[in-house]
């Protein structure tokens, strides 16, 4: 345990530091179970070391959201209580950083009404659409990170003691955002470059057209005259530098809305909305997916999908090598954090406004000029394997390799 705790410590310093980058007199906004208490306090701490004003903490306990499905009414789940959404915009227009832990159980809500699920997450997309959009177009701060829990230790290492899952997650976790680097930071910083400078190639090539190939996949995706790669650190409004995920080792861009045509297979479990989508492909004509076809969760899948106008178009397109760390540590996490990072993968629902050069500061209106989706949802799913080619084709027609056999190209 003292050796937990002290890893512990230096996680909780990361976050704060590398993170969400706290400033002096800096409000702090905390998501957290209160399974993961332990972290979020020490998360607090760090943020009050490094000058925080406040730390809030909006705690999620798993049980009772889990009973709320099983027994509230139908309509609790057609409604966003303005209060909570109140609370985040108060905090977003008085700058401050948001730290989200994540930790859920894949299956937490395994058996429950599709309808009630799709429902309330129509309801929170309305309900936060506001706060969405601070977010995605980088006006404030923001990490999501993980801790480890018992439910989903046992999802990920199903063959083990509980207790032995919990620590052998722990150390995944820790693996994954670099935390046994002699200088965690500076390792950190290292990697930040690595990724900036594949943005840099990526920018500079400027592609009109991405062509993904794999075995079920077939996928042409257009990019606006004005879209943007980035990847790794971000900069919020205030010229502040913070990393929106831990772990992170993708690159990505927008799709034109109405340009993405052809098929494409997932390769690893999505977990939305507490159940598990796997084994599912999806058909695009003009932008629109047009048809889904899932082994497991598929009426979860279609109910993403038809959550808006918006969520039958795509809204990232990410580009991860196999030979990533977490792809070559083996572990399926069924978290859409860590997995995302060990795969090329797509996103179903709005885009991220500053994939468009200018795109921090135009409106709605304008990023939908620029071929920017508009959705009150975003749901990454993976598409990538050993197995997948990539080629960038630019606008005279030259196609060039961009990833082969699952890696980079370049």
């Amino acid at each position: 345990m003292a050796a937990l705790d002290q890893q512990l410590e230096r996680y909780a310093e990361l976050i704060v530091k590398v993170g969400v980058n706290v400033q002096k007199h800096q409000e702090v906004f905390i998501t957290a179970s209160i399974e993961t208490a332990p972290l979020a306090r020490l998360v607090a701490g760090k943020a009050y070391e490094a000058g925080a004003k406040n730390v809030h903490v909006d705690w999620v306990d798993e049980a009772l959201s889990r009973l709320k499905y099983e027994k509230a009414e139908d309509e609790v789940f057609t409604v966003f209580p303005e209060w909570e959404t109140a609370k985040r915009n108060g905090f977003v227009e008085r700058g401050a950083a948001f730290i989200s832990i994540v930790s859920s159980s894949p299956d937490l809500l395994k058996g429950i009404d599709s309808q009630r699920i799709g429902s309330y997450q129509k309801a929170s997309g309305q309900g936060l659409r506001e706060f969405r959009r601070a977010i995605q177009s980088d006006k404030v701060s923001w990490t999501v990170v993980a801790a480890s829990s018992k439910a989903w230790a046992a999802k990920v290492f199903p063959d083990v003691s509980e207790d032995e899952a919990v620590s052998k997650l722990w150390g995944a976790i820790f693996d994954s955002v670099r935390l046994h680097a002699p200088d965690p930071v500076q390792a950190w910083k290292e990697h930040n470059a690595n990724l900036h400078s594949k943005v840099d190639i990526l920018n500079e090539r400027h592609y009109r057209k991405l062509h993904y190939r794999a075995p079920g996949t077939d996928l042409t995706i257009e990019l606006h005259d004005k879209h943007l790669w980035v990847g790794a650190s971000s900069v919020n409004v205030d010229g502040t530098s913070f990393m929106a995920n831990m772990p992170t080792e993708e690159v990505f861009s927008v799709p034109l809305k109405e340009g993405v045509n052809g098929y494409v297979s997932s390769t690893k479990p999505l977990s939305y909305g507490g159940n598990i989508i796997d084994r599912f492909k999806i058909t695009f004509e003009n932008g629109r997916i047009v048809k889904t076809e899932a082994e497991e969760g598929g009426a979860i899948l279609q109910q993403l999908v038809d959550t808006d106008e918006g969520s039958h178009y795509l809204g990232e397109i990410a580009l991860v090598p196999h030979e990533s760390p977490i792809s070559q540590s083996g572990v399926l996490f069924y978290n859409t954090l860590f997995d995302e990072n060990a795969s090329n993968h797509l996103a179903i629902g709005s885009g991220y406004a500053f994939n468009v050069e200018g795109g921090k500061t135009m409106s709605p209106e304008e990023l939908e000029q620029h071929g920017v989706n508009s959705s009150i949802t975003h749901v990454d799913f993976m598409i990538g394997s050993a197995d997948m080619d990539i080629d960038g084709i630019r606008p005279d027609g030259t196609v060039e390799p961009i990833f082969r056999k699952g890696n980079w190209a370049f």
